[in-house]
């Protein structure tokens, strides 16, 4: 018998992130994702009149395919895989599996090589600037042995954390995407060195409330691309192509990371930095808030959303936010700044709008987690 939630998650899915409309075609890519969940999306999509198509993938036959295909091989890859996008209105990436490092030991060069020829024209192109796109994880042993619970109470979290009230976020972040939107300077204080200072004028604000991730809950912009100045010290662990990251502090100067150190494998680092000339350079600035999530679990697309927190992306902007930077890479570090994590405050223009991770100016009061819980 399918669990009811399953259902529940589909039809958001379905009707708020992707708005399905009849006649559309809409590819579900499911990796390692249970056939009943797989069904429940098909049912949501043609219920909604839409067109589903669904790809099915493995992790572990992914890593066998990308650790050693040639250039040849990828270039196919990508052509037939963006045939079949350029026919896409809309996508879902449903994604589990249990080893969250099962890409570990895949050369830089070849992580390089995939982004390049296959991840570059199929997604950052092609799915994310001209489809209706939705991505999210499934929740496995894994993922709670991560988040540090059971399987079956992190089971529970998952599905209270991906369906919360969207409606009612998207009407309490319309003041922070004005004020964003108002906003030249911004400045960012932290434990320890962190003192970083950059503009946000010019540049678009985009609210996420469901629409591209789930769970979802940030808000984000880009900075001006020179203007990143100062010392960021990230306090939330992270994991990048399979390999674990801790502490990571970067130093900018005229927008350039001219310094990156971590806890751990720094020369790989350094590497995912230096994979173009991009990648030096920040592509996004978000503030994180969905009520839910407060602890860090290593897995993007929770921890960027965490409660206090916001995240500052070393590589590819968003066409909805340009800055004018170009790269394969796009990753999501994250910084908490509430007090357990040891706190910090957000300037916009010289006013403190956030202080240990709650926002303190009336209009954006209805961000915190006591109003959105």
């Amino acid at each position: 018998m399918t669990d009811p939630r399953f259902d529940q998650l589909a039809a958001i899915i379905s009707r708020h992130s992707c708005d399905l409309q009849k006649g559309e075609h809409v590819l579900i890519e499911a990796f390692d994702i249970p056939d009943e969940m797989v069904v429940s999306l098909v049912e949501a999509a043609r219920a909604m009149g839409a067109h589903p198509h669904v790809a099915e993938r493995s992790p572990r036959i992914m890593r066998a395919l990308n650790e050693a295909a040639s250039e040849d091989q990828l270039r196919l890859w990508a052509d037939c895989d963006l045939f079949r996008m350029e026919r896409m209105q809309a996508y879902v990436g449903l994604r589990g599996g249990a080893n969250a490092n099962e890409m570990a030991g895949v050369s830089d060069d070849q992580t390089k090589r995939i982004g390049a020829l296959y991840g570059k024209p199929v997604h950052m192109e092609r799915r994310v600037k001209h489809t209706k796109w939705v991505v999210l994880r499934w929740p496995s042993p894994g993922m709670a042995q991560l988040a540090r619970m059971s399987t079956r109470d992190f089971e529970d979290f998952y599905f209270r954390v991906c369906c919360v009230d969207y409606a009612r976020m998207e009407r309490a972040v319309a003041p922070l995407v004005a004020r964003m939107k108002a906003t030249d300077r911004v400045r960012i204080k932290g434990p320890g060195d962190t003192d970083l200072s950059f503009s946000i004028k010019g540049i678009g604000v985009v609210p996420c409330c469901g629409s591209r991730n789930i769970p979802d809950g940030e808000c984000f912009t880009a900075p001006v691309r020179d203007s990143v100045e100062g010392v960021l010290h990230y306090n939330t662990p992270t994991i990048y192509n399979g390999t674990s990251f801790a502490n990571v502090r970067l130093e900018f100067r005229k927008g350039r990371i001219e310094r990156a150190t971590c806890d751990g494998d720094a020369a790989r680092l350094n590497a995912i930095l230096d994979a173009d000339a991009g990648a030096r350079y920040i592509g996004e600035f978000a503030l994180g808030f969905n009520p839910m999530i407060l602890h860090p679990m290593q897995d993007i697309l929770f921890d960027e959303k965490i409660a206090g927190s916001f995240h500052f992306t070393p590589g590819q902007c968003y066409e909805e936010t340009e800055n004018g930077n170009r790269s394969q890479v796009h990753w999501d570090l994250v910084c908490i700044q509430r007090p357990e994590c040891g706190g910090g405050t957000i300037e916009f223009d010289g006013q403190v709008i956030r202080r240990d991770g709650l926002f303190v100016v009336d209009d954006l009061l209805g961000l915190n987690p006591d109003r959105l819980a």
